[in-house]
């Protein structure tokens, strides 16, 4: 993984990067770019920067972890927290969500990010990095095991 990712003429520190999530340009036509955008990655403070990748090429070039059902790639150098969302009076979305992930930004304040993907799913991929969530196998590969030496005995048993 790269320090430092080019996106357009700007350069930005790959650890100030939370995810990359699909572009979709407003319907009110307000922004017109000049450029076909496929990607918004979203830095720590939620700021964000337009890139013409998509988050799954964004995500193979750069070492990110996607979500394919919300199409949108995990930055492996932060640290997230999971929960399950379920709406509320207050709060209900005209999508089903069901994961809210989380981060804190460098002011230490919380940031937040609704997902269809299930928790599970999210830990899985997010979080443990791997490929085929369920599928220990497809896991990152762990390190071997380090076979055991018997300890020599420094003084002889008494026999009974």
């Amino acid at each position: 993984m790269q320090n430092v990712i080019t996106i357009g003429r700007e350069l930005v520190p790959v650890e100030q990067i939370a995810y990359i999530e699909p572009f979709e340009p407003s319907p009110n036509g307000q922004f017109k770019p000049d450029k076909p955008y496929k990607g918004r990655v979203v830095l720590l403070n939620r700021e964000t920067v337009l890139t013409e990748d998509t988050p799954r090429d964004f995500a193979e070039a750069n070492g990110f972890r996607l979500l394919p059902e919300d199409n949108v790639a995990t930055n492996p150098l932060i640290t997230f927290r999971v929960e399950r969302f379920a709406p509320t009076e207050d709060f209900s979305p005209a999508k089903p969500y069901q994961t809210r992930l989380m981060w804190r930004d460098p002011d230490g304040n919380s940031r937040r990010k609704l997902l269809l993907t299930p928790a599970e799913i999210v830990i899985a991929i997010a979080l443990r990095g791997e490929t085929e969530p369920g599928n220990e196998r497809k896991a990152r590969p762990r390190r071997p095991g380090q076979p055991r030496t018997a300890r020599k005995r420094t003084a002889p048993r008494a026999e009974a």
